[in-house]
């Protein structure tokens, strides 16, 4: 403080020491006074000390500066003792295990809160050796190839249509032809298979670039649980380490499952984890199951030209509305799509090797007994199951269902504190790339920044991406029947349909359908959306927003529809099923 300066503005410097003192919290008003005379000691020099004010101050200095010294050498032994001493101390505050879609978003959100986070990912060959990079599922060997792949099909069943709309091939004028003897179009899939695979490795490396900017630790090792903050990671080579974590998620996935009753099927057959690298056309393909992979699977291959058979056990798309599962195999029938059902194989046998190579398949159809067909490919779609074995849930006490693997939770967490699950493998909720990311996103706000937002498994929309893609939301037809007492409490709206856009072609307007299911005694509140059609995602996505907020059929009617798309339909529906009118409609605009 320069000395032209009075001494009250001198005196601002104690003041501001002031707050030092009270922050020491010490034991009586001597030891404050103490300390703060051993403080202010070295400013001194910028007062007069001669004047009266100060005398008194001169004659106890001494004293009270020693008395200071000991006072704070106290206090920061206090201090320190006060600091938490039995917290154990862990390499990471959350560890999250598999680096699918899940595991993804809920690491990268909880690096945001300034967490340290490792995730850990590791791919098991399949039976055929097919491994992948980091991304789980969707991106590598689910909705991402598959959605590529049924593009292409959609793209031959369009250039088979040119002709209807003035397009013919400039050299002969005939009409373009993608399939068949007649065929003018070449397809390789040796070419679609590259490309699909290279836009996968560029999703690949992105995701790892990501992590490591995001401060993510990316392990790939496979991992076992040691102790409930303690897991086990063995790496491609052998070597195994160990790594500690406050909280772990669970994020490891579902793997097709094989049949354990079919004699060579683990041998001589793929899965849905082989087909989207694989380096040859399939060829004639027997596709056994009925789930959505299974007539996805069917549905693209056929569309690429193949011979495909899909053999059922019993019904088509299970858990969902069995008259548009009906439907959907109908156009998949309608296109070439062969199906034996009901129809289980028990054994299959190599005839010759090759890429691909010929083996005979021998069924059970409930009546004859044996059926026998040759095919160049073979490829279960029969359900998947959880990745959960192995993983030492058992060593922690992780509860799981005996029956399916499935981990039971409650807003995600398991019954063990500090260990949380997501995405596929929990019990009783939809397997779904968005929700797994969502439900991953709010636990880790939870876990790390005090969120109590909860993820809400209710009405959750999803298409079957079938050459008729089918798209629904909230309660099948069966559903809403049995969960409202009947047909007295149900109304059922519906209509058959013909997209504008294919008013030209040999299209039939039964082909495609859609129907809005509400509750009467609610005041009309629709439950149920299903819509059968081309661009089904989209046309079914914001009908999602509209359930989630309880809209009515009132509602529905008000939303004034664009003209034209098949969307539009649902704005202006009024046959209803207890009419017993056709749904078949006469005309369009008006």
């Amino acid at each position: 403080v320069p000395e032209e300066h009075s001494l009250s503005n001198k005196m601002i410097l104690l003041v501001l020491l002031f707050p030092f003192v009270e922050r020491l919290n010490t034991v009586s008003l001597l030891l404050q006074l103490a300390l703060l005379f051993s403080l202010i000691t070295p400013t001194l020099k910028y007062f007069d000390t001669t004047k009266p004010e100060f005398m008194q101050f001169r004659r106890f200095q001494g004293i009270f500066s020693f008395i200071g010294n000991i006072t704070i050498f106290k206090e920061r032994r206090h201090l320190t003792s006060m600091a938490p001493t039995n917290k154990p101390s862990f390499d990471y505050d959350l560890v999250v295990m598999g680096g699918g879609s899940g595991g993804l978003a809920s690491s990268k959100e909880a690096v945001k809160h300034g967490k340290r986070v490792a995730l850990i990912d590791f791919v098991k060959p399949t039976p055929k050796g097919t491994t992948w990079g980091i991304g789980g599922t969707c991106v590598n060997v689910g909705c991402i190839p598959k959605k590529l792949m049924h593009e292409a099909a959609l793209q031959a069943e369009q250039a088979n249509e040119l002709h209807h709309y003035g397009w013919t091939l400039k050299a002969t004028g005939e009409p373009v032809q993608a399939h068949g003897d007649k065929a003018n179009l070449k397809f390789s899939w040796e070419d679609l298979v590259e490309k699909i695979q290279n836009n996968i490795k560029s999703s690949n490396w992105k995701y790892r670039v990501e992590l490591r900017e995001k401060k993510v630790n990316y392990i790939n090792a496979y991992a076992k649980f040691v102790d409930k903050h303690t897991i086990e990671l063995e790496n491609k080579k052998g070597e195994k380490s160990q790594i500690t974590g406050d909280k772990f998620i669970i994020a490891t996935g579902e793997r097709p499952k094989y049949p354990t009753d079919c004699e060579g099927a683990l041998e001589h057959s793929i899965t849905s984890d082989d087909l989207f690298s694989l380096p040859y056309n399939p060829g004639k393909t027997l596709v056994v199951g009925a789930s959505y992979v299974a007539l996805e699977c069917a549905g693209f291959l056929n569309g690429l030209g193949n011979d495909v058979t899909v053999m059922v056990r019993s019904i088509l798309l299970r858990g969902f509305d069995q008259e548009m599962a009906e439907k959907v195999g109908e156009y998949m029938a309608k296109k070439g799509v062969k199906f034996m059902r009901p129809c289980v194989p028990y054994k299959i046998e190599k005839i010759r090797d090759g890429a691909p190579g010929l083996y005979r398949v021998t069924a059970n159809d409930g009546v004859k007994n044996n059926i026998v067909g040759e095919y160049n490919t073979v490829l279960f779609a029969i359900g998947r199951e959880p990745c959960t074995k192995d993983i030492g849930l058992d060593k922690v006490g992780v509860k799981l269902n005996p029956k399916n693997g499935k981990v039971p939770t409650v807003n995600e967490q398991t019954n063990v504190d500090n260990i949380y699950a997501i995405g596929d493998i929990l019990e009783y909720r939809a397997e779904l790339t968005p929700v797994a990311i969502d439900s991953g996103i709010m636990l880790a706000r939870r876990l790390f920044a005090n969120s109590k937002e909860t993820f809400d498994y209710v009405n959750i929309p999803t298409t079957v991406f079938t050459p008729n893609e089918y798209g629904c939301v909230g309660l099948s037809e069966e559903a809403a029947l049995q969960k409202y007492g009947g047909v007295e409490n149900v109304e059922v709206f519906h209509t058959h349909f013909l997209p504008y856009e294919k008013g030209v072609t040999d299209r039939n307007v039964e082909d495609c359908y859609a129907k809005l299911i509400c509750v009467i005694n609610e005041n009309m509140r629709v439950v149920g959306f299903h819509y059968l059609g081309p661009h089904a995602g989209e046309v079914t996505q914001f009908a999602a927003l509209a359930l989630k907020f309880k809209a009515t059929k009132e509602d529905f009617n008000k939303v004034v529809g664009i003209h034209p798309t098949s969307a539009e339909l649902f704005t202006n529906m009024t046959i209803t099923k207890r009419s017993g009118l056709s749904p078949i409609p006469q005309g369009c605009c008006g």
